[in-house]
């Protein structure tokens, strides 16, 4: 697993301490607290992308033009520009681009045109998070309605008897997670060589959590005759490590500009001990502006304490983390995304692709163990150009 580049974050005392009021120890380091701080330029408007091309011109099935049209989708983002034309002849791509740029429609389209061309074509599309697979299966079925092409889902905290039977239904396209896939792998369930076509999406966040052996595995089992997207943030060296494996003679596309969109204001809170905190932060709640806003908790037990405390203070919140089944991810994920509760309180399994239009504020209520993690986090504001608000608490006690 790739080393991160830690802050100073805390004592080493338990999170249950850190509620009952003890400080944690305070970052010192001015440079670490510059980096959550960024202005954008008061009336300066980010600069339009000149697309090559528009939807319509891509030469892809009418069908998948009427879907993207149903859409309101004209004009396509950068990483869909330049990589849509190139996965269509066939080519590898590696694309490099940052969160909340459009990668997810730049593998579908070009891969639903494929499959509906040659129908005996399987495409595996492997996610970092069961979140983020079950937000490109909704993507899919939007981009592939009326074409007859049908995906399976496999992700853990859900049942394997329903998976497997749709598997054995032999789907077109396969979505997982690493962990699952490969139980898929092991009971024999699911044949890599049929698999002409697969994507790595987040490789990079799949290196962080773990799965880098697994990654390994799966692509030492598929065909050597195949396409393989690659789509990553960064490139550490155990990304570069699977890259190496995975494709041949690619194209690479890099159109990350910053690391963190232009249009997000970032900046600091600092408190002195726990109640402090809290109170600032219910203070910061209390705001109109704040109208649908995630708040980032480093774990399990800290993201469900603290959601409970915000409900508790007249809030409506809901908790997103690894101790709950996954169809109460999904529930809280749907209710934050349809409105029913403006406050998301999640661990970083919500920080990598999980797209809810229009969230006004990320709030890092313990900061974040990397600056890649940072970047990731507040990436789920300030989306499609608009503006954000991403604030983070940090500890100044003497």
């Amino acid at each position: 697993m790739r080393q991160k580049k830690f802050f100073r974050h805390g004592s080493g005392q338990s999170n249950r301490n850190k509620y009952r009021g003890k400080a944690a120890k305070p970052a010192s380091a001015q440079t670490n607290i510059a980096q959550y701080r960024h202005t954008p330029t008061e009336n300066v408007e980010v600069a339009a992308y000149d697309p090559k091309h528009c939807f319509n011109d891509f030469p892809i099935h009418q069908i998948l033009k009427h879907n993207i049209q149903n859409r309101n989708y004209v004009n396509p983002t950068p990483i869909q520009d330049q990589s849509i034309p190139e996965v269509l002849k066939g080519r590898d791509v590696i694309g490099i681009a940052n969160t909340g740029t459009g990668k997810t429609a730049a593998f579908l389209i070009p891969m639903i045109d494929k499959v509906m061309n040659k129908p005996g074509e399987r495409v595996l599309i492997i996610l970092p998070t069961r979140e983020l697979a079950n937000q490109v299966f909704q993507e899919f079925k939007a981009f592939s309605r009326g074409t007859h092409t049908y995906a399976a889902v496999c992700i853990g905290g859900s049942g394997m008897h329903h998976q497997k039977n749709d598997l054995l239904r032999n789907p077109a396209f396969v979505i997982g997670t690493p962990g699952r896939l490969k139980d898929f792998i092991q009971q024999g369930v699911l044949k890599m060589n049929a698999f002409t076509n697969v994507v790595l999406d987040e490789v990079d966040r799949m290196v962080d959590i773990g799965f880098i052996k697994d990654i390994k595995y799966m692509i030492s089992l598929l065909p050597q005759n195949r396409q393989s997207l690659f789509f990553s943030a960064t490139l550490s060296r155990e990304v570069d490590e699977i890259l190496n494996m995975f494709v041949k003679n690619p194209i690479r596309i890099s159109v990350k500009t910053h690391e963190t969109s232009q249009t997000i204001h970032q900046d600091v809170i600092k408190y002195s001990n726990s109640d402090d905190r809290m109170q600032k932060l219910v203070e910061l709640l209390k705001k109109p502006e704040f109208n649908k806003v995630i708040i980032f908790g480093k774990t399990k037990w800290g993201v469900e304490k603290l959601s409970k405390h915000i409900n508790r203070e007249g809030f409506r919140s809901e908790s997103i983390h690894g101790n709950k089944k996954q169809n109460q991810r999904q529930r809280a994920l749907d209710d934050f995304k349809l409105g029913r509760t403006n406050i998301l309180v999640a661990t970083d399994v919500a920080a990598r692709g999980i797209d809810v239009p229009d969230v006004s504020h990320v709030i890092n209520f313990d900061e974040p163990a990397s600056y890649d993690d940072y970047v990731h986090r507040i990436g789920r504001t300030g989306r499609a150009n608009k503006q954000g608000y991403a604030l983070t608490f940090v500890n100044v006690a003497a």
